[in-house]
């Protein structure tokens, strides 16, 4: 039987990156992944593919020109389901290509199969032939990701009702779309199709969206939601849901209403992949969605087995379960890591993109922490009036004691390269006096800063 130092089973961000680390450490390193091709759902059906898909989308639809050319603009007038897929599947065996040649440059091996384990340091794993080797490991971390949740009373047919990953095997982009799950995943594939000129509907048990959010940053991405005519059903349940004869679903609400729509996708959440993985043969539980409980240092009960990426829940983050698959390969062999995990920013790739970091207005009251904002209208910078961008702002926060840097908000074009900028400034300790001193190319986007510090600075002086 051969034995690793370190045996990683799933082939996503957080276990190439565990996978790398430990190699680059000198240890003998082995990834198995129960696809043919590495990557995981971050490559195939997750971050890759959906980013792909809205570049191709807003690209095609002229979206980042309407505000110059008018609301009718395309680059494409018939946009189809195969000019969409075509661009998606180009990026993602460009994407497999580059993992690939890095994990083979940093010597780790990689075994395709099924895992599973034996005991707590042996596992099994059975490739697509059936044919069954084992391996034992000195250390494992378990990088398995997730699946989308399917509800049982839906009736799924991965052509009309879909879950996420359906999405990216349609046949024809939809006229009608509705979407049940307002969280990030619905929310990005809502605003996609909406791009289209798709008549979208969003319904969402809670009364509220992307709770984890600022509420200033929600209240504008809902305001700019409802002008381009998404319809919004939050606070309603789905009582049940119906195809119909002619091809398109019903979807009833518990509330008597009805949607009718070409197409249904369902973002009710996700699952951790780990039903076939035999936990219980090595001492480890999941709860009841088959996420992984772990210490900081992302150890579960069992101290030499860690488990990274969204297999452990929130924030699950391709660039944070990168980073979690490096912090454990490190603790693993005894190396000392240094990180920052409460200044990771969170991306949310929907029309318009949203991201943040540090803390919102709403943790900061519930903290009892004295705090006063800037808001800079991004419309109200040179470089969009030159863009044509009609919406979007920038909000930071700061500590009326020492003005120190707490928060930056964004939503609009380019949020998620613009959060960079808060992020390195929170990192370091600085404030409202390095955005009022700093100098900023001219025109960016970025020059929202400075008019967001000094929009603080006079309610700070007043």
């Amino acid at each position: 039987m051969e034995t690793f130092d370190l045996l990683v089973i799933g082939s996503g961000p957080g276990g190439q990156r565990a996978a790398i680390q430990a190699a680059k450490l000198g240890r003998s390193v082995a990834i198995v992944e129960r696809r043919e091709i590495v990557g995981g759902v971050t490559a195939h059906t997750g971050t890759i593919p959906s980013k792909t898909l809205r570049e191709a989308v807003l690209y095609l639809a002229g979206w980042r020109e309407k505000g110059i050319y008018g609301r009718s603009h395309r680059v494409k007038a018939d946009i189809t389901a195969g000019d969409l897929l075509e661009r998606l599947h180009l990026t993602v065996r460009q994407e497999i290509e580059i993992i690939r040649h890095q994990l083979a440059r940093n010597g780790v091996r990689v075994i395709y199969g099924c895992a599973e384990f034996l005991d707590a340091s042996r596992v099994r794993v059975t490739d697509a032939s059936g044919h069954a080797a084992e391996y034992g490991a000195r250390q494992v971390v378990i990088a398995t990701g997730t699946n989308p949740h399917r509800p049982d009373h839906i009736p799924f047919d991965d052509e009309t009702v879909i879950d996420s990953d359906g999405l990216l095997q349609m046949r024809a982009i939809p006229r009608s779309l509705c979407v049940i799950g307002a969280g990030v995943i619905g929310v990005e594939y809502a605003t996609i199709f909406s791009a289209l000129d798709t008549k979208v509907t969003l319904v969402d048990t809670r009364l509220t969206m992307l709770d984890f959010v600022d509420t200033d940053i929600v209240d504008e991405f809902r305001h700019d939601l409802q002008n381009r005519g998404i319809q919004l059903r939050l606070g309603e349940e789905v009582d049940h849901v119906q195809r119909l004869p002619d091809g398109t679903v019903l979807t009833t609400l518990r509330t008597g209403r009805r949607i009718r729509s070409d197409m249904l996708m369902v973002a009710s959440g996700r699952t951790g992949a780990t039903a076939d993985l035999g936990l219980a043969r090595a001492g480890i539980d999941a709860d009841g969605r088959g996420r992984l409980t772990v210490n900081a240092q992302y150890q579960t009960a069992v101290p030499h087995i860690y488990a990274v990426g969204d297999v452990i829940g929130f924030p699950a983050l391709a660039s944070t379960s990168a980073e979690q698959g490096r912090l454990a390969a490190c603790h693993a062999f005894g190396v000392p890591a240094d990180s920052t995990p409460d200044h990771f920013p969170l991306g949310i790739y929907a029309v318009p993109e949203i991201s943040l970091v540090g803390k919102t207005e709403q943790q900061l009251r519930q903290d009892g922490i004295a705090y006063e904002t800037g808001i800079a209208r991004l419309r109200e910078t040179a470089r969009g009036q030159i863009q044509g961008v009609q919406d979007g702002m920038l909000k930071l926060i700061f500590g009326l004691e020492d003005q120190r840097l707490l928060g930056a908000h964004i939503v609009g074009e380019g949020a998620t390269e613009l959060i960079h900028i808060g992020q390195a400034v929170l990192a370091h300790r600085g404030g409202l006096d390095y955005f009022v001193g700093s100098v900023f190319n001219y025109p960016t986007f970025a020059e929202a800063y400075k008019v967001a510090a000094l929009d603080a600075w006079n309610r700070v002086r007043a």
